[in-house]
């Protein structure tokens, strides 16, 4: 890889931040944001737009991301664009040092934000190299480093990298989730207006949430859908969920391997179906779905990240653009008989969507809600809550 160096190759001049592979290859560059030393998986994101939100997905615990949109930053950060309370990724790799930001929206600039949050930022990479080596070899684990002094143990940061077992095996849902319950009351973001208040009828079909890592802008389409909105732990039992009297349940987003998120999860959602209610999952709900009825679900070679992925809807041949974010898919062999394939990737043909047949189940791997990327498939969430105003 061009932009990788061997690990006895020496320092640039001026170097303050460095990637490290497990096998001692070096990618040298400028640091911002905050100072020290984090270890991960390095994936890319394609997406053009949206670099806050990408960085405070939950779904990118654990991860570092190599955007390979090379003006990252430019309009610097705010309070609004976050899809949750703090930042989740580990960091974030960039092809041209991060500028001053121009927009009106700005309450801070990116390295200002990235410091705020206690994430490392690295500047001056070939981001599109990186993205090859991921494209070719998989995603690598990495430590990466920032000092303002160009002071770095490679030694140590290559045993961090190859000391660290990576994402297969890990149930990270724990770990972003939230723990105590909370009903939730935002609507979706107008110009001018922020984010809208919303919600709060009680007429609503109401729909209890279970967050493993969830995206903020998933709850502000369900409201603007029609539904009522309460979230719990991603640990919580079926009885405590059923405490809220739902209507139907949401299976959230979220990181982490999602076989070791169902030895918890699953059981519950198991329950969750009996009842016969909607329910509705993204992402790593719908992997869990997956598992809950009989599927398996695998470590993609690549995964995919960003906010252009067509998606083939199987029911009439449209293809929506999508926003994405995994690195497991939902295998589609060995799944039972009263489970419905309805969508795939037309990048790979990988699982993108299932229904069940015999209940108002369904589920979607990719990302209805966007935050960033296209709003083709809305109607997802139109569907579910038409499924429960059924119901009640």
């Amino acid at each position: 890889m061009a932009d990788a160096r061997p690990a006895s190759a020496p320092q640039p001049e001026g170097a303050t931040g460095v990637v490290v592979f497990a096998d001692g290859r070096t990618v040298w560059g400028q640091g911002f944001g905050a100072e020290g030393e984090a270890v991960g998986e390095l994936c890319f994101n394609t997406a053009m737009t949206g670099y806050q939100e990408v960085m405070t997905d939950p779904s990118y615990a654990k991860q570092v991301i190599a955007f390979t949109f090379p003006h990252i930053g430019n309009v610097g950060a705010n309070d609004e664009d976050v899809e949750a309370g703090e930042a989740h990724a580990l960091g974030c790799l960039v092809r041209e040092v991060v500028t001053e930001p121009s927009n009106y929206r700005a309450n801070y600039g990116f390295a200002d934000w990235m410091a705020k949050w206690g994430r490392i930022g690295i500047a001056g990479v070939d981001t599109r190299a990186l993205t090859k080596l991921v494209r070719g070899e998989g995603p690598p684990n990495i430590a990466i480093a920032h000092r303002a002094d160009g002071k770095f143990d490679l030694e140590a940061l290559q045993k961090m990298a190859a000391d660290w077992p990576g994402l297969e095996g890990m149930d990270l849902a724990k770990e972003v989730s939230r723990l105590q319950v909370e009903r939730w009351t935002g609507g979706k973001w107008a110009w001018g207006k922020g984010y809208e208040l919303g919600g709060e009828d009680e007429t609503r079909p109401h729909v209890v949430a279970v967050d493993y890592g969830n995206k903020r802008n998933i709850f502000r389409n369900l409201v603007e859908a029609g539904a009522r909105v309460t979230v719990v732990p991603a640990t919580a039992s079926f009885g405590e969920i059923m405490a809220h009297e739902p209507d139907g349940f949401f299976l959230s987003n979220g990181p982490g391997d999602p076989a070791a998120t169902g030895e918890y999860a699953v059981p519950v959602i198991r329950q969750m179906l009996e009842t016969k209610k909607p329910l509705f999952g993204i992402c790593l709900g719908h992997q869990m779905l997956a598992l809950a009825v009989g599927g398996k679900t695998s470590k993609m070679f690549q995964g995919h990240r960003g906010a252009n992925h067509p998606v083939k809807r199987l029911s009439d041949g449209q293809v929506e653009i999508t926003s994405m974010n995994h690195g497991f898919a939902v295998e589609r062999e060995g799944m039972p008989e009263n489970v419905r394939e309805t969508h795939v990737s037309l990048f790979d043909g990988s699982n993108c969507g299932i229904e069940l047949t015999d209940r108002p189940a369904f589920s979607v791997q990719y990302h209805p809600e966007a935050s960033p990327g296209p709003q083709d498939s809305f109607y997802l969430f139109e569907k579910f809550v038409n499924q429960m105003t059924k119901e009640t």
